[in-house]
């Protein structure tokens, strides 16, 4: 028999839920506001009124993986401290939720970022590769190493942190604290502000049709709409961002020798606009005797691979360990 479990992505908005077949993927998912001003509390309920829908007539899930931002202890059972969580100290996840629940469920929690490459390790364009690095680009910069088909999580847990690798050392602080870290380049309030000030005065850019006034209202999705319909100052924007993109991974594969990188994210939508800056800019920053192999490519399951990572995080966990679930 197949085994399912619920996969779970706890996002600062949005909780994205998903019953995941080991062998096929998705079967089913739904969603619910997230409502994070409410605190732990409130959002606990609302992740466990999702687990307790998916137990419904599925008597063969054998526990419930969680994606969530912020640190993870190395036993998987503790979020301390994510960012856009009011009121988040340090939470045991597995313990609050078996008060919630009717029957207790083995739980595991794992960084977000690491979640969704662990999904696209296994039903996403990961699939392709043993070994490669994620990155997410979406309102901050994560990322995540797989080695092996499982996640590289370092000394403590926490390895994977792209994001706060700096590119200049002078550079503006993330909000990590981290000076000219790529989150403070390519995190989504970063980059729309970058995009603002250099489409200012190019008044022939769609941009100042489609946003607010002074260009307050700029997004991301924005760039990417207005460089579909051939807006050249649209296009730079994406082609910067990949510029910035490239640079941070060259460290990266000089670090870790593995060649193989997935882009995922909201912003990751905009695909070759970003990504053919970032593959050309890659080779110049990987010394000579790494760059055989280089490959960048766009995850293309989308938000999907969180849920599927978060899934896939407990069937890892029961054979790693030998259980047998009741």
């Amino acid at each position: 028999m197949t085994r399912k479990a619920i996969g779970i992505d706890l996002g600062g908005t949005t909780i994205k839920a998903g019953l995941v077949s080991e062998s096929t993927g998705l079967i089913e998912e739904n969603s619910i506001p997230t409502g994070a001003e409410d605190g732990p509390e409130k959002v606990l309920d609302r992740v466990a009124s999702l687990i307790t829908e998916f137990r419904q007539g599925n008597s063969d899930v054998v526990g419930v993986g969680i994606g969530a931002p912020g640190a993870i202890n190395w036993e998987r059972t503790t979020v301390s401290g994510p960012p856009n969580f009011p009121g988040w100290q340090s939470v045991h996840v597995g313990n609050a939720l078996a008060s919630r629940l009717n029957k207790p469920i083995l739980t595991l929690v794992e960084n977000d970022a690491n979640a969704a490459a662990l999904g696209s390790a296994h039903y996403g364009v990961g699939h392709r590769f043993d070994s490669f690095i994620m990155v997410t680009l979406g309102t901050g910069v994560g990322g995540a190493i797989i080695y092996q088909n499982k996640i590289f999580r370092g000394a403590t847990g926490a390895a994977g942190e792209i994001g706060h690798m700096t590119i200049n050392y002078e550079g503006p602080f993330a909000r990590s604290g981290v000076a000219g870290a790529i989150e403070a380049y390519l995190g989504q309030r970063f980059l729309s502000r970058h995009a603002r000030y250099r489409l200012m005065n190019k008044k022939d850019s769609l941009m100042h049709k489609m946003a607010e006034a002074d260009l307050q209202g700029i997004t991301p999705k924005m760039l990417f709409e207005a460089a579909e319909l051939g807006d050249e100052g649209a296009k730079e924007v994406l082609a910067w961002a990949g510029h910035k993109l490239g640079c941070v991974l060259g460290s990266a594969v000089n670090l870790l020798d593995i060649r193989k990188i997935v882009v995922g994210g909201g912003l990751s939508a905009a695909g070759n606009y970003i990504l053919d800056a970032t593959r050309s800019t890659l080779i110049h920053y990987v010394t000579p005797v790494l760059q055989g192999g280089l490959e960048v490519v766009q995850e293309t399951r989308g938000n999907d691979v969180g849920m599927l990572g978060a899934g896939h995080l407990v069937f890892q966990h029961l054979d790693e360990h030998g259980i047998s679930p009741d």
